[in-house]
């Protein structure tokens, strides 16, 4: 899969969704907003949360659309990598086939070997 053209028609989708439902869009944006701040927990542990989330419930958009905030608030590949083992401890064959997702994706978005 190629993650940045995948990330991409997602994105304008969801720019043509919120054009159609401005309301939704904005609510799941305020919402996204009121959780993904420094609290007890850092962002970087919020986002490879929502990974494991997008991980166990097989949802690629969730995993490179957090995978890119977690990146961003500082995750290493090492700290996805022992998220992804968590994923299989609870998930299984399939969080192990999602975390494997979750790798490409980093490799391809972020360059594989960094962090």
């Amino acid at each position: 899969m190629d993650w940045k053209d995948y990330l991409a028609n997602t994105t304008k989708f969801t720019k043509d969704f919120r054009k159609a439902q401005p309301a939704v869009g904005k609510a799941f944006t305020d919402m996204h907003r009121a959780v993904l701040h420094d609290g007890a927990l850092s962002v970087k542990h919020k986002e490879l949360q929502a990974i494991v989330v997008g991980i166990v419930t097989h949802c690629a958009d969730c995993i490179g659309f957090h995978l890119q905030g977690a990146v961003r608030a500082g995750a290493t590949r090492a700290e996805l990598e022992e998220t992804i083992a968590t994923c299989i401890l609870m998930g299984g064959g399939p969080a192990y086939m999602y975390g494997m997702k979750a790798l490409e994706a980093y490799d391809q978005l972020v360059g594989e070997g960094e962090g």
